[in-house]
């Protein structure tokens, strides 16, 4: 099989091990997270409605470009960047969600935050407008360590 289609394909991949990962732990308990005292700079539900959709959409469609227009070495950093950002996503939810961990909850976001820098530059580099669509994750992720920042200073 042709490298770039396998590398598109892990991409791929990983926008839905990333999807499916966190709607399993952010749906486990929302009695408990209404209750907690929110960041007044917390986006409303009905943006994260909206924001989540557009990233994952961008990330895969990202993970097509990259695959087709980097190097080998590039095409590896990328997914190797990107699947560590995920694995510090999940493990915001995870930590988030289930043991109610807020300091590593938020540890992991910003490590999120982090490793979807070279992600973002990667991706400027195979295509100008991906990086331009692949900004609003950036900035996501940027605003949700904050707020994983507020509810650890919060509750």
């Amino acid at each position: 099989m042709e490298f770039k289609l396998v590398t598109a394909s892990i991409g791929i991949l990983l926008v839905f091990i990333y999807a499916f990962g966190s709607g399993i732990w952010v749906s486990s308990s929302p009695g408990w997270y209404a209750s907690l005292n929110r960041p007044p700079w917390q986006p409303p539900s009905a943006f994260i409605g909206i924001i989540w959709p557009y990233n994952f959409m961008v990330l895969g469609i990202a993970s097509y470009q990259v695959s087709r227009s980097l190097t080998r070495i590039e095409n590896i950093s990328w997914l190797v960047f990107f699947g560590l950002s995920i694995f510090a996503a999940l493990t915001w939810a995870y930590q988030f969600y289930v043991p109610h961990n807020f300091t590593l909850a938020t540890i992991a976001l910003v490590l999120t935050a982090l490793l979807t820098l070279p992600v973002l530059y990667l991706t400027f580099k195979a295509s100008l407008v991906m990086g331009l669509l692949l900004i609003p994750y950036q900035i996501w992720v940027a605003i949700a360590a904050s707020v994983a920042w507020g509810y650890l200073t919060r509750n």
